[in-house]
């Protein structure tokens, strides 16, 4: 889900080669609480491949681990808590039809193992959380956010669209008239309409983001994990209802294989204002 912030928020480019993902993926577990913090702060904790695999292995570690009780999500920096995949890897999709079908389903198995940790899992979001963002803070069980949060969708500066899992996501927590209204204006929704909308559960001033979080997570943690398992699992099989049999790859396939979507990457990474056609 490669979707841009506006221009404040963007990620800049790449990674320096060799960057080591654990090194923009910091994890520590202390007292049944697990913390990943994604560390990018100069992209805006823009993902990488590497960092989405990471994020992969740590779900992997959190379900073998039985000191973990909770999982923590959250942002370096105080800018944003995740603004999506970097678009600067999104040229090399130029000739080839697959790849934005192959992205897709990337990403929904990604946010389908998270989805599917055995523990409870909090997003404490600070600034942006945008794009596959969004998305990877919808995947978590709980949200918690601060004032000074931001949230969207701009999915119509790239010309992209979402998977359809992400769209059932969506509609599960925030219904279809606000989802598509993300969708369709590219707005950033505050926290205080977000928490309106059931898109975050709790907002609590930036400087008490941190303190908030631990205090959730720390009593998530001391409740009986069996029961905590069980009402998750059981809240997943309701949601999954409402994904749908058919994948839209016709859906997927005509965004991404479009001359738009490479008209849109190329302007946001030209810093210049797209020019549509519709083909």
């Amino acid at each position: 889900m490669p979707t841009p912030p506006d221009r404040e928020a963007a990620p800049a480019a790449s990674a320096p080669a060799g960057t080591s993902a654990a090194a923009h993926m910091l994890f520590e577990v202390e007292g049944g609480v697990a913390r990943l913090t994604v560390n990018r702060p100069e992209q805006r904790n823009a993902m990488t491949w590497a960092m989405y695999q990471r994020l992969v292995e740590i779900c992997e570690e959190v379900d073998r681990d039985d000191r973990i009780r909770v999982l923590v999500i959250t942002g370096a920096g105080g800018r944003a808590f995740i603004s999506g995949t970097d678009i600067s890897q999104f040229p090399a999709f130029r000739g080839n039809p697959q790849a934005g079908i192959d992205y897709e389903e990337r990403i929904d198995a990604v946010t389908g193992r998270l989805e599917v940790v055995g523990k409870p899992t909090i997003a404490s979001i600070r600034g942006f959380a945008v794009g596959g963002g969004m998305g990877i803070a919808m995947t978590c069980d709980l949200r918690i956010a601060s004032e000074d949060s931001r949230f969207g969708i701009p999915v119509i500066r790239l010309g992209n669209c979402l998977s359809m899992n992400n769209y059932a996501r969506m509609v599960a927590l925030i219904g279809p008239a606000r989802a598509k209204e993300m969708i369709f204006t590219a707005r950033h929704v505050d926290a205080r309409e977000a928490l309106g909308w059931g898109l975050v559960n709790e907002v609590v001033p930036a400087e008490n983001l941190d303190m908030r979080t631990r205090e959730l997570a720390e009593a998530v943690a001391a409740a009986p994990p069996l029961t905590l398992r069980a009402s998750k699992e059981a809240v997943r099989r309701v949601v999954d209802r409402l994904m749908p049999e058919n994948r839209g790859h016709d859906l997927i396939g005509m965004c991404y294989n479009s001359a738009d979507f490479q008209e849109g990457v190329a302007a946001f990474l030209d810093k210049r204002a797209p020019r549509w056609t519709g083909r």
